[in-house]
């Protein structure tokens, strides 16, 4: 894999951990909700225009395009397991930013992704 794609694909693979996120911290400030036929138009405007939610959406949309850049340049075998780095990337900046418990057991397997990702890499 050149360099050129493997940026596409990180950039692509951050993207989406923003993304998600976002995401998350949009429905942190949301909260806890139901969809029901009464509540559906007044949850769905609050999360439409919850800035998290739509920059959420909007790195979701920048992450596609550069993903098809990437798999322009890679082959997917190798491109498509990378998306796993996103998984670490997230779990620590949870923990770091939103709380989240980071305990032995998520860090083994944490370990597996990125053992499993170099070897991919390699291959």
């Amino acid at each position: 894999m050149t360099a050129v794609s493997f940026s596409l694909v990180l950039i692509g693979v951050l993207l989406n951990a923003v993304a998600q996120l976002c995401l998350k911290a949009g429905t942190n400030a949301v909260g806890t909700f139901e969809f029901s036929a009464e509540n559906i138009v007044p949850i769905g405007m609050k999360l439409a225009f919850q800035p998290f939610i739509l920059g959420g959406l909007a790195c979701y949309v920048v992450s596609v395009v550069v993903w098809i850049m990437a798999l322009s340049r890679a082959p997917v075998s190798v491109a498509y397991p990378m998306l796993s780095i996103g998984y670490v990337v997230n779990a620590f900046i949870a923990w770091q930013w939103m709380g989240e418990a980071l305990a032995a057991q998520k860090l083994l397997g944490i370990g597996l992704i990125v053992i499993g990702v170099a070897l991919v890499a390699r291959s």
